[in-house]
């Protein structure tokens, strides 16, 4: 049985695609400093899977530290999650996201080359294409200056993961850019719950749905868009969840075609702040709070994918869709109200 690293495994995305890891067999242990999660996610994901992982409340950045956990386990693969990722923190604090991302991300391509796990599955993001005229983007689309310094975290990071498998030969990754990932699991007991104040989309609307937060604030309805607001490619964090451990399913089976490729995870639909905020109110049957205020620094105004790349290569397409979506997030609120934990 196969153990994957899991960094950030307690966070929103990596508690989904360890649940997937361990409904496929492998082993896992997660690493994560807490710092935008809670334990209790590891609670939950037992809940779910019926398997306890090891965990270590640790920093990703500090080497010394995690090279305790290298020495303990035996990894075939990594899929690093740890990272910042608020755009307008981001733009507020740049200098915690350059040291917190990049430091991370070289920490873990050190201690991998040393024990020599040669798997890695990246968490990138769609905020690498930045402002771009041509829609939807495909994995070719030359990447501009970032619109923000989380963005380009993201850009050095895909760069720094090339650079390192062009000389290491034996060295295999994938980034995957995905789009604005949203809902919940299925069975309610894990979903985006940040510690701090949440900066996506769903959760403020969740949040302000049941009295956690005043009013949502639309940044913003003047942009070139057809009801004047941002254009976002939303994906269920499960389907993002699927497609990390195909990705790396396709590395321990050595079926890439080259030791280092980036590849879209994306419905390949753009959908309006205005349309989600309309599709919750009919899945939830209540009208939502809102009003409209300013653009938000760092904020693109359009972007969606082109995911043909994904199909192809890890035979992996979108199981749910926009409903779905703000269907299993209000789920996952509701649970949280009633003190589900």
């Amino acid at each position: 049985m196969k153990t994957i690293l899991v960094t950030g495994g307690s966070g929103y995305i990596g508690s989904h695609t360890i649940v997937e890891l361990l409904n496929q067999s492998y082993d896992v242990v997660s690493v994560d400093n807490q710092s935008n999660s809670s334990v209790i996610a590891y609670d939950n994901i037992s809940k779910i899977t019926g398997k306890q992982i090891q965990h270590y409340s640790i920093d990703v950045c500090d080497k010394e530290v995690l090279e305790e956990v290298f020495k303990k386990h035996k990894f075939s693969g990594i899929i690093h999650f740890a990272a910042y990722k608020a755009v307008g923190e981001s733009v507020e604090q740049p200098l915690k996201y350059y040291h917190n991302n990049i430091s991370s991300l070289v920490t873990i391509l050190e201690l991998s080359k040393k024990y020599d796990v040669n798997n890695l599955i990246f968490s990138s993001s769609c905020s690498v294409y930045g402002n771009i005229e041509k829609l939807p983007v495909d994995e070719n689309t030359p990447l501009p200056k970032a619109e923000s310094p989380y963005a380009y975290t993201k850009q050095i990071g895909e760069i720094m993961i090339e650079d390192f498998c062009k000389v290491n030969a034996d060295y295999n990754a994938i980034a995957l850019r995905y789009f604005n990932p949203v809902g919940a699991h299925e069975s309610g007991f894990i979903g985006e719950s940040p510690i701090n104040k949440p900066n996506n989309l769903v959760p403020i609307i969740t949040g302000t749905a049941i009295g956690k937060i005043n009013h949502l604030t639309v940044y913003g309805n003047d942009y070139p868009t057809r009801d004047g607001t941002c254009i976002r490619d939303y994906i269920h964090v499960s389907d993002i969840a699927t497609a990390h451990v195909s990705a790396m399913n396709m590395l321990l089976a050595k079926k890439q075609t080259k030791n280092y490729d980036v590849i879209n995870l994306g419905s390949g639909n753009g959908v309006t702040v205005l349309e989600m905020i309309d599709a919750f109110e009919k899945v939830a049957k209540q009208k939502l709070n809102f009003k409209i205020g300013d653009r938000r620094p760092g904020d693109v105004i359009a972007v969606y994918a082109d995911n043909t790349k994904a199909q192809k290569l890890l035979n992996w397409k979108c199981k749910y869709d926009v409903e779905a979506m703000m269907e299993t997030a209000w789920r996952w609120e509701q649970n949280i109200k009633v003190e589900l934990h």
